[in-house]
């Protein structure tokens, strides 16, 4: 089969598209015929060597497939040769079939796409336990979403609207900011003067939470901007620059700085990461969340997919096909 293997850290160019063998299932795993793959700012980020999980090498990077069940190990339950699926695995996704474990595989309904199932995943679910387990956003209370037309941002603008939060986007220019807006945000700004918009925009009362996947020297500005009692919940450094907290600031304003690693969740609370999931399909499936698909490129376009991501090119998800 065809795949994507990061034969060593280093740039992402130097990613190899090319024939290997196919993968082997254990009697816990499901095979999958891969139709979709969902693209990851982490993915680029493990190719360099530059994120927490630091596999051996050669590797197939890709934590999210979507496609039909092809073979099914002996201890498998719950699960039939033909189902369409969505799953997670920590690596193995860029390739034309994959090996993933039972207990982090979906079915997915007919209503929804194998595109779709994927951005579900990795960018719904990780706002998801963002703003319900760690944030506990409340309704009535202001969410401010930073990186608003990643697909994290929007998945977090959407689930922020269903929890019935007031959705401040921070996003960098117009285009991007129209995006935020045609998801759901109430009100969309850029990063200029944020600290002083802010401060209008809560009537000088502070935010109650902020969604940051992008760290830098935002993340000083908004920790500015804190509520009383408000959660600011670091996502990730997509800036490629980790900020560092003046303490003080969570001491006078009394918020808290709450930290968020999804894949650490859905490892540690497999139980609780599946109620999240069918809390999110179900929402799915009553209309109220839909992916932003941007765009679907050959699996053999994976390097160039992850420049754009790494790069903050991307607006929604990109998704590659085998």
């Amino acid at each position: 089969m065809k795949a994507i293997v990061c034969n060593d850290f280093g740039p992402i160019k130097d990613i190899k598209y090319m024939d290997v063998e196919n993968p082997e299932i254990d009697d816990e795993s499901i095979l999958i015929s891969v139709r979709s793959v969902g693209v990851n700012f982490p993915d680029g980020l493990l190719v360099q060597g530059k994120y927490q999980l630091k596999p051996e090498t050669p590797f197939i990077p890709g934590m999210e497939v979507s496609g039909e069940i092809i073979e099914l190990g002996s201890k498998v339950v719950d699960f039939k040769i033909g189902d369409r699926v969505a799953g997670l695995s920590r690596l193995s996704g860029y390739a034309e079939k994959a090996s993933v474990k039972f207990s982090s595989v979906f079915k997915i309904p007919d209503s929804m796409s194998f595109d779709d199932s994927c951005a579900l995943l990795c960018a719904y679910g990780t706002s998801h336990y963002a703003l319900k387990q760690r944030g506990q956003l409340k309704k009535d209370e202001t969410l401010v979403v930073l990186g608003a037309s990643g697909s994290t941002g929007i998945a977090a603008i959407q689930i922020g609207k269903i929890m019935g939060a007031k959705v401040i986007a921070v996003a960098s220019n117009a285009e991007k900011q129209k995006i935020a807006k045609d998801s759901g945000a109430d009100l969309a700004i850029g990063y200029d003067n944020l600290k002083e918009n802010l401060k209008k925009i809560s009537n000088g009362n502070g935010i109650d939470v902020i969604f940051d996947p992008v760290g830098g020297d935002t993340f000083d500005t908004i920790a500015r901007t804190m509520a009383r009692k408000g959660r600011l919940l670091v996502i990730g450094f997509a800036s490629g620059s980790i900020p560092k907290l003046a303490v003080n600031l969570a001491l006078v304003k009394e918020f808290s700085v709450v930290g968020v690693f999804w894949g650490a969740f859905t490892r540690a609370e497999p139980d609780e990461y599946k109620l999240n999931m069918i809390e999110l399909f179900d929402w799915y499936q009553k209309g109220f969340l839909k992916p932003l698909i941007e765009e679907s490129h050959p699996l053999s376009k994976a390097a160039a997919v992850l420049e754009k991501i790494l790069a903050r090119g991307a607006k929604g998800k990109i998704i590659l096909t085998p």
